[in-house]
């Protein structure tokens, strides 16, 4: 089937009993449905690229950072504004793991997977994460705060079992620091007037938030 204008429609596949293949053609104007200063920071990414559609990672970036994740709704207005095919951004959308197509909790963990971090301690890591939060991965925490998801790799693989949440890396884990780290993160969502500092309750030497160029 030929679908003309993908720039300016939106495409979406849905299923009906067996059969799928039923095409909802649904008009995405990008000026009603991105905010101002969305439309403001992807048109300054476009303005120092040869082309708009390589703004197309970036304009993702921006969108999820200000709405959590990218809605199909989302996908069409940046393809929309940027005068790309659906497909073409799709494609862009989901080959970048960062790039969440489904709504997802406030911290999203994304747990190192790789062979060096399964010989330092995986599987120990793993197994706390999920009974402590109730999920697998793929999943979201009853409350909204925890999703959980496998990273193939996050550059830290003489320093594993390694994980991130919100660009923060956490390295050297074992059971004891993931129960820590998730109290942390659970404290900063629900701040109260005889909360402890952070530091206080979590020292830094126990879970540390390090930076991709950090050698220690």
């Amino acid at each position: 089937m030929e679908t003309e204008n993908m720039t300016l429609l939106s495409i979406k596949q849905t299923e009906q009993g067996s059969k799928a293949g039923l095409i909802d053609v649904q008009q995405v104007d990008y000026k009603s449905y991105l905010t101002a200063a969305e439309i403001a920071e992807i048109e300054h990414e476009t303005t120092i690229l040869e082309y708009r559609e390589a703004a197309g990672i970036e304009a993702l970036k921006i969108v999820q950072k200000n709405r959590g994740w990218i809605s199909d709704d989302s996908l069409y207005a940046i393809a929309d504004f940027l005068q790309m095919g659906v497909a073409q951004l799709e494609g862009v959308a989901t080959f970048y793991n960062l790039i969440y197509r489904q709504p997802v909790g406030k911290y999203v963990i994304h747990v190192c997977n790789s062979i060096s971090c399964y010989l330092t301690g995986y599987e120990n890591i793993s197994d706390t994460l999920k009974t402590e939060l109730g999920i697998d991965y793929g999943q979201t925490s009853s409350d909204g705060l925890f999703t959980l998801l496998t990273n193939a790799c996050l550059g830290g693989c003489d320093k594993g079992p390694v994980l991130m949440v919100a660009e923060q890396h956490y390295q050297n884990l074992d059971n004891e620091k993931i129960k820590q780290l998730l109290q942390q993160l659970r404290s900063k969502a629900e701040p109260s007037a005889t909360t402890e500092p952070l530091a206080t309750k979590m020292p830094a030497a126990n879970v540390k938030p390090v930076s991709g160029d950090d050698n220690e």
